[in-house]
């Protein structure tokens, strides 16, 4: 059993600007972050694809009281991605005193940024990042 994504590739494409998944062979459903098994039907006949890095903002909240190491207030949002699973990360850009509801089904697209480690993490690590488009 072998992972066919691991985390560290993961975050490596992220770094490169590429946003890795993974398809299933079985059912045809991805996954992302990088599993084991298909999110959907626990298949572990999967392949690494470059997913399109495009999707809708799904909800959202404002953070005003950060975990230690972080600066409030930010947007932390849920997209759903083209390709069907959500993943969360940060909504930039967009002022966080000014998110209004108006930004729910808004098209996004998905970057990266670095996030230094803090005493609870295992180091620095890369977060996903989402921008409005048009």
């Amino acid at each position: 059993m072998e992972y066919k994504l691991t985390y560290n590739k993961y975050t490596e494409a992220l770094k490169e600007g590429k946003f890795l998944g993974l398809k299933c062979n079985q059912c045809g459903a991805y996954t992302v972050p990088p599993k084991k098994v298909c999110m959907e039907c626990s298949s572990e006949d999967m392949e690494v694809v470059e997913l399109s890095g495009k999707g809708k903002l799904q909800t959202f909240t404002v953070l005003r009281v950060p975990p230690e190491g972080f600066e409030a207030p930010y947007i932390v949002a849920m997209v759903e991605t083209k390709e069907g699973p959500w993943v969360t990360g940060n909504l930039v850009g967009v002022d966080p005193d000014k998110a209004t509801m108006n930004l729910m089904g808004r098209e996004v697209k998905v970057g990266a940024k670095a996030v230094p480690g803090d005493k609870f993490s295992g180091g620095d690590m890369m977060a996903l990042t989402f921008s409005l488009v048009g």
